[in-house]
């Protein structure tokens, strides 16, 4: 007796009606959940990707943890720091840092951007090395060279190994009282190796020199530097290392995990996300009137099917429950058709990059059984609910009739 309303449903969904109406109006219902289905792990799909490449350029652009000072820009090394990032077993590597707005002039052009003094053990920090649109990373053999990014390049008219001009760089001099009109910068002359590519906000904003070159410009001390940049060996504990960092430096330093750095960026990534879910959650929900609708119309073209049940012995409980089930077995129908030709799609544009956001960059997805889970159990349960709605209308006095 307990398979009896569920065979019901079966006989219900997957066979024909007397009505024509009905069974087209069950096709669109069906058609409505698969598209649905189909477009939410879509959307889910695409913002796992686009997180995940946004997330890759955040490797490029900022470390796993930035030590800056709280007060100043600038700060000594001194030998309690040092031995305090020495003896930390989940940091992997550490490099100073020499970051300071600056001018940039090249032939009759001018540009303000951010100098960024790096040591050479800074690609192991950033993979910023892998991030090089043209020409290669700073040479260690050779003084005066410099990586730009590619807005700067195209603001500038700026391209590698231009010989015969070289990248100005000028910082202001500093003190009090009169500026020298004559000579009021202090300049270094760099050659340009490589631009790099990144989020757009990145990509204008760094010149990348040697620690050398950056303080040979700025005139800062030795071991005076504006950060210290991390990277750990698990990047899970970043907040965790963080917080350790924070307590055994003390209040002198701001000690920043990436997502800290870029905080902004994170909510709005994960806004659009949230929001981008919620609206398709509604047109599946839109969809789903479709099937209370044919649920409805097989309950009224069934009535008399249904008092010969009832008359058998049949409760209004299990003829409730067999159109429960035949909309909830239409909407998982649905679904799983749905959510096949959306795995489809997203392994077809994963291997054969159908959609492009520019001619050599195809839309970023990423098959993840989160999104899987998050569309099953969404469909499902506003299936179940849908199913639940239609089937109220069922009563004693209405079967009796």
């Amino acid at each position: 007796m307990k398979s009896f309303p569920f065979y019901i449903a079966k006989r219900y969904l997957f066979s024909k009606t007397s009505n024509n109406a009905i069974n087209i109006i069950t096709i669109i219902a069906s058609f409505g959940v698969i598209v649905g289905s189909l477009a939410l792990f879509i959307i889910l799909s695409g913002f796992s990707g686009l997180r995940t490449f946004s997330y890759n350029l955040l490797d490029v652009s900022d470390p796993d943890i930035k030590i800056t000072s709280q007060k100043g820009k600038s700060f000594f090394i001194t030998q309690a720091l040092s031995e305090i990032l020495l003896s930390n077993t989940s940091i992997q590597e550490t490099t100073k840092v020499i970051e300071e707005r600056v001018f940039l002039e090249y032939k009759e052009k001018t540009e303000i951007a951010y100098i960024k003094g790096v040591e050479d053990n800074y690609t192991q920090i950033s993979k910023l090395d892998s991030a090089l649109y043209v020409g290669s990373w700073l040479y260690q053999d050779f003084s005066n060279t410099a990586v730009i990014g590619r807005g700067i390049s195209n603001k500038l008219s700026l391209g590698t190994l231009n010989y015969g001009e070289p990248l100005k760089i000028m910082v202001p001099k500093p003190g009090k009282g009169f500026i020298n009109l004559r000579n009021p910068f202090y300049k270094i002359n760099v050659q340009i190796v490589g631009i790099y590519f990144g989020t757009e906000d990145f990509e204008g904003k760094f010149v990348f020199t040697s620690l050398v070159e950056a303080k040979k410009l700025l005139r800062f001390k030795n071991n005076q530097v504006t950060a210290i940049e991390v990277k750990l060996k698990d990047i899970s504990k970043a907040n965790q290392v963080a917080e350790q960092l924070s307590k055994e430096l003390g209040d002198s330093y701001k000690v920043q995990t990436k997502a800290q750095l870029n905080e902004v960026f994170y909510k709005v990534i994960n806004t659009e996300n949230f929001v981008s879910y919620l609206i398709f959650t509604l047109i599946v929900i839109i969809a789903l009137f479709n099937v209370i609708g044919a649920i409805i119309m097989m309950i009224i073209d069934k009535k008399h099917n249904l008092k010969t049940l009832y008359n058998l012995g049949a409760t209004i409980k299990e003829v409730k429950k067999i159109f429960v089930l035949q909309g909830f077995l239409l909407t998982f129908i649905g679904m799983c058709i749905g959510l096949f030709l959306g795995i489809v799609l997203v392994l077809l544009q994963q291997k054969f990059s159908l959609f492009m956001i520019v001619p050599d960059l195809a839309y970023p997805v990423e098959l993840r059984f989160t999104n899987f889970l998050i569309v099953f159990f969404t469909i499902t349960l506003l299936g179940y609910m849908a199913a639940k709605i239609a089937s109220s209308r069922i009563s004693k006095s209405f079967v009796e009739k």
